[in-house]
């Protein structure tokens, strides 16, 4: 099939515009307190300084490695033809329940402003132990222009589960909640187990690794790994999801067929990137972090920021790549012949703890606005959004102490869907939209 035709063609966009009416949620207890303690905790991050020598941009070159097409049909052979996000969307089986029914303590998870204008609770059963936690979003409106995808509007959230909690066969794996957004009063989601091919298809093996960043362009899926991974990002492809056989603890394949912890479907990687100097480090590589696609440049780009810890002293930076224009490189990074993607742009900021990243050029403007949601140095409650460039930053302020600790809960990535003017993030409870135009008049 002709994914770019498929996922590229227009489409009527009533429905799409719709969803952006109404007020923003009325969220009292939501928006907490913020005492004047908190609000000495977030500093303006500055201007955003420009990465341009080899010594600063060389760390960042990323080497493709693709998994063998003969592994991939192999794997493919033994469980069945794969099926598409279509297939995982009829499955689904959890709800999410709009803010108005959700509990006071997923309320107050979401931002204090701007407001979410759209907001979204969880099935009880995926959030009440703690173990898992949801990191990072990518919709449809990633994916293609039009902002959907066959014939329906997609979520995709990525979460992680938390070492040292819960059973020991679900510490670190890493999973996607397929959401149906059709309905924005109803949307329903299924789960799918991040995997590995192993032993040249005969098998797959979990992927043991968070995901703090994740995007969906064209029909891949491209994920952020934990720091120290020799993989900077894995990638998927949303065409070769396979279904299990086996409802078992195990996560491979197993007598009688194929078991993953329980999940009906896996989604096996078709190939990595790695830093071409080596693992990530703090003099050398970035650990890459949040991700997300900027559909302003041209080619359109992908955009990362570096996982740096909270309050540190290691400030962050900020790049993107340049994704293919080949047809049959679809969703995959410009390469050159040595199979190397370098950077096209960089930078670095004084902001730490940066867990959100959006980049975004408004019409008329010379140059894109950096967009960087950050944890407070405290690693509690609520962390700070700030918009970026090469002149200064602006953060948004809530409360009479004009705190800049206005933003999400433990906030993960951000995702622009261009086609409603939505962005889309995470809490640590709830899923959430704003209009970009509403975020960029709460950031002045």
């Amino acid at each position: 099939m002709n994914h770019r035709g498929r996922h590229r063609r227009r489409r009527r966009g009533a429905a799409l515009r719709g969803v952006l009416a109404g007020t923003a949620l009325a969220l009292t207890a939501a928006a907490t307190l913020i005492s004047a303690s908190q609000a000495q905790v977030a500093e303006n991050p500055g201007a955003l300084k420009p990465l341009t020598s080899p010594a600063d941009t060389g760390p960042l070159r990323l080497r493709e490695h693709l998994v063998p097409g003969r592994t991939l049909d192999r794997l493919a052979a033994g469980m069945g033809r794969p099926v598409g996000v279509d297939a995982v969307l009829r499955g689904a089986d959890h709800a999410l329940r709009e803010a108005g029914d959700c509990s006071s303590d997923d309320r107050a998870s979401l931002p204090v402003a701007p407001a979410a204008a759209r907001a979204y609770c969880w099935d009880p059963a995926d959030t009440a132990s703690g173990a898992w936690r949801p990191a990072s979003v990518t919709t449809s409106g990633d994916a293609g222009d039009d902002g959907v995808w066959g014939t329906h509007r997609v979520v995709l959230a990525g979460w992680t589960h938390r070492t040292g909690t819960g059973r020991p066969a679900e510490r670190g794996l890493a999973r996607v909640a397929f959401v149906d957004a059709d309905d924005p009063a109803h949307l329903a989601y299924r789960w799918v187990l991040l995997v590995v091919p192993a032993h040249g298809g005969r098998d797959y093996r979990p992927l043991a690794s968070g995901i703090s960043g994740m995007v969906w362009y064209a029909n891949k899926l491209l994920v952020t790994t934990r720091a120290g991974s020799a993989d900077a990002l894995y990638v998927y492809d949303l065409d070769r999801i396979q279904r299990t056989t086996v409802d078992g603890p195990a996560i491979g394949r197993v007598p009688g067929g194929w078991s993953a912890d329980g999940y009906r479907y896996v989604l096996p990687a078709v190939g990595s990137y790695r830093f071409a100097s080596g693992r990530c480090a703090a003099s050398g590589p970035p650990c890459p972090g949040a991700l997300a696609v900027d559909r302003g440049t041209a080619p359109d780009s992908l955009v990362a920021a570096e996982w740096t810890a909270p309050g540190g002293d290691q400030h962050t930076r900020l790049w993107r790549y340049a994704f293919s224009t080949d047809p049959a490189r679809a969703g995959l990074l410009a390469t050159d012949a040595a199979g190397r993607a370098n950077p096209v742009e960089a930078y670095r900021t004084r902001a730490t703890g940066v867990r959100g990243v959006l980049s975004y050029r408004k019409a008329g403007a010379d140059r894109p606005s950096w967009y960087v949601g950050r944890l407070p140095g405290s690693q509690d409650g609520h962390g700070g959004l700030w918009r970026q460039d090469t002149d200064g930053a602006q953060g948004a302020r809530c409360g009479s102490d004009t705190s800049h600790r206005c933003w999400a809960r433990d906030a993960g990535s951000l995702s622009y869907w261009q086609a409603t003017g939505e962005v889309w993030s995470v809490s640590d409870r709830m899923l959430f939209a704003l209009p970009l135009a509403g975020l960029d008049r709460s950031l002045g």
